[in-house]
């Protein structure tokens, strides 16, 4: 298992993702983010991020949403409702610039 620079807590399964920051070759640079796991497809999952905003005009705070697709290695396997930390690296897709780096919690399914 590599050293990835990031202090998080390794995961205790191995893969053989290439992909993996943990057992391939993709490096983490950059943001680290927390957000919630919303759906989960193949090996991509889609993170919902709350962000919280204060409007000056309207003396008010705006909740705003933003979903990031993350690279979602076999070792981790995040699941919908999932709190995750991601990290972003080197585009894998078209869409993907992230990838899940642990799960820190589980929110639940509220539906």
């Amino acid at each position: 298992m590599r050293d990835i620079g990031i202090d998080v807590k390794p995961p205790e399964r191995e893969c053989e993702d290439e992909n993996c920051p943990f057992h391939g070759t993709l490096s983490v640079r950059g943001q680290l983010l927390r957000g919630k796991v919303v759906k989960v497809y193949g090996k991509t999952a889609v993170i919902e991020r709350e962000l919280i905003r204060y409007v000056p005009k309207f003396e008010r705070y705006m909740k705003k949403r933003s979903k990031l697709h993350a690279h979602n290695p076999r070792c981790i396997r995040a699941r919908p409702g999932d709190i995750v930390t991601i990290g972003e690296c080197r585009p894998i897709s078209k869409t993907k610039s992230f990838v899940i780096l642990e799960v820190v919690g589980n929110e639940g399914n509220k539906s």
